[in-house]
Order: structure tokens, then C-alpha cells, then sequence
């Protein structure tokens, strides 16, 4: 009788263990599914947004959500024509993860008084200033005959880089001296009108790989570069996401920001690969593979997460009235996964 006694008790003890685990467990299940089970993310066109791109295609995000422990996360990939509709987007609470050129970002900085901050970098590119105007040598040249296309009028990174420029070639309060010839269009289209030579667009503020496409044509030649402007390399697109999306999905977001980090390796390694997915995902058929490739070894095509002159945007966005408040420090912006490296 002692015997069975023992082994009953021990059978209870076991269950009531068994039972413990069981419940053990399913709270850490439900602590992980307490984050988000489907992100949605934006780019736009162009090669500045190739490490999103590349994050789609191998599905880094997904990898990186699994190993933390989040289980199946679902990634909603958005192609928008412009980051006025990225911004509208994530004001609205319809988007998890933006990507933008660097004014369009620290706009909305401080619009959020701070709630949009950026999770890092996506790389740092110069951005050329084309026309076909052969009577163009300078940006002291342009007249009112001549129109220049941009993203977005006044607020795209073209156009805050344009008024950089205006103020550098024009003296102070000259900003905006240029803006009467700016016109919006997406890249894609801009680069048809000015290579059709009867459009009025006669010269476009544009983005890698389309203004590498353009000096292909005789026709059209360089005014401008970015770099020149902001006296050396610059931050080019811009990753970010809400304060609130950051504290409450914390695995979600570590995932998100080491699938970006994976996504810029890669590319550092493997140049023809990333060229080749480009292309694929893009549908760019004037742009060949060994092209893209050489284009992406370039030292001047930096694929970090390092901010890059993103002061300097703030601060001249600060001086002529396009921002109310200057950040401190350019870790003001972002997050403190990135608050470790070498910015500016």
C-alpha cells in the first residue's frame, strides 16, 4: 500500500508539472504573438531602395522574425510613387515601415514631434542634376524656358538639395530662386520626357539608375551632384517607423532592423547578385546586369545604415522655415540601435 501511495503522489506531481510547462509555455507563446503577426512596408523606385528590395526577395524579415521566436510573420511589400503617399500612409497608421528620402523623413520628424524616428540608414548616393539644355553649364543658366523635374515640388530630396544649391549660387535668401521651374514627376516618367526631346521638361533632379541611364545619350549632360553640394557623401534613403510601433513589437522591430543589415551585406558581397534581382524586380531593361554591377561597386554607392549628413538637410531645413525644430543631435532621429555608429 505504501508503494501505490508513493507512486500516486509522484503521478500527481508529475501531472501538476506537466500541467506548469504546459501553461509555461503557452504564455510565451502568447507574450511573442502579442506583437504584430503582418507588417506592411513602402519603397519607392530606384536603386537607393535596393536593400528593401533584396529583403523582399529573400525574405529577410520573415527569416529573422522566425529565429527570434515570432513564429510566421506576413510582410506587405507597397510600391508608392512618391513619399507624399509614403507619408500620408504612415500618419494614417496603414504602414509599419517607411522608406523616403532624407527631408521627406525629417519632415515628418517634426511634424510627430518626434514619434517618426528612423531605425537606420539605407545608403548613401550622389544624385545628378541632368539636362539637355547644351546651354547649361551652371545652375546660374537655367531661365524661365527651362524645366526641371523632381519627385515632389519644394519638399523631395531633389528639391531640398535644388535649394541648397540656389542658396550656394545665389546668395543667402535665394532658396527658393529656382522652384518656379521645378515640376513633379516620378523618375520613371521624368526620364521619358526629358530623353524624348519635345517634352518642356528639358532637365530632371533624379537618382541613381536613372540619371546613369540618361548620360548614356549624348544629348544630356551633368549641371549638378548632391556630394559636390553637401560637401562630401550623404545619407539618401531613410528607414523609419513610429515610437509606437517600436515599443510595443519589440522582437518585430529587432527583426526588421537585422534583415536591413543583412540586406546591405549582401549587397556589399554580392554585387551581381543584387544587380540581378534589381532588375528582375524592377523590369529595367535599357540597364544591363554587368552595368548595374559596376554601378554598385562604385565607392561612391554606400549601402550602410551609418546617417550621413543628415544634420546638414535638418539644419538648412530649420534656417529657411521648412522645420520647426532642430534636432540637437542627429541621434534625436533615430533609434538607439544606431546610436553606436560613426553618424552625422
Amino acid at each position: 500500500m505504501r508503494v501505490h501511495h508513493r507512486t500516486t503522489v509522484n503521478a500527481r506531481l508529475l501531472a501538476v508539472s506537466v500541467l506548469a510547462l504546459s501553461s509555461f509555455f503557452a504564455l510565451l507563446s502568447l507574450s511573442a504573438r502579442a506583437e504584430v503577426t503582418e507588417i506592411t512596408v513602402s519603397k519607392e523606385y530606384g536603386i537607393g531602395y535596393l536593400p528593401y528590395m533584396i529583403m523582399e526577395h529573400e525574405k529577410l524579415v520573415e527569416k529573422h522574425a522566425k529565429a527570434s521566436g515570432l513564429g510566421e510573420l506576413k510582410v506587405i511589400w507597397q510600391t508608392f510613387g512618391g513619399s507624399g503617399l509614403t507619408q500620408g500612409a504612415i500618419l494614417a497608421g496603414r504602414l509599419d515601415f517607411a522608406s523616403s528620402g532624407v527631408p521627406w523623413f525629417l519632415t515628418l520628424w517634426d511634424k510627430t514631434n518626434g514619434e517618426v524616428k528612423s531605425l537606420g540608414a539605407m545608403d548613401s548616393m550622389p544624385l545628378y542634376l541632368n539636362t539637355r539644355n547644351a546651354a547649361v553649364k551652371s545652375l546660374k543658366d537655367f531661365t524661365e524656358k527651362d524645366r526641371i523635374a523632381l519627385p515632389a515640388t519644394k519638399s523631395s530630396i531633389q528639391a531640398m538639395t535644388l535649394q541648397m544649391a540656389a542658396v550656394q549660387a545665389f546668395g543667402p535668401g535665394n532658396a527658393t530662386k529656382l522652384d518656379n521651374l521645378t515640376v513633379s514627376l516620378s523618375h520613371p516618367d521624368a526620364m521619358l520626357a526629358l530623353l524624348s526631346g519635345i517634352s518642356e521638361i528639358d532637365s530632371h533632379f533624379t537618382s541613381p539608375p536613372f540619371q546613369d541611364l540618361e548620360l548614356k545619350d549624348s544629348r544630356i549632360h551633368k549641371v549638378a551632384n548632391s556630394y559636390d553640394i553637401l560637401g562630401g557623401a550623404a545619407t539618401f534613403i531613410i528607414a523609419s517607423t513610429t515610437t509606437k510601433f517600436y515599443q510595443a513589437n519589440p522582437k518585430t522591430y529587432q527583426a526588421f532592423v537585422d534583415a536591413l543589415a543583412e540586406s546591405e551585406t549582401f549587397i556589399g558581397k554580392n554585387q551581381r547578385e543584387a544587380a540581378v534581382i534589381y532588375l528582375a524586380m524592377s523590369g529595367e531593361k535599357r540597364l544591363t546586369a554587368d552595368e548595374l554591377t559596376k554601378m554598385l561597386g562604385s565607392p561612391e554607392y554606400r549601402f550602410t545604415m551609418t546617417p550621413e549628413n543628415v544634420l546638414k538637410y535638418a539644419s538648412f531645413m530649420q534656417s529657411i522655415g521648412a522645420m520647426k525644430t532642430k534636432p540637437a543631435s542627429w541621434k534625436d532621429l533615430f533609434f538607439p540601435n544606431v546610436h553606436s555608429l560613426p553618424g552625422s
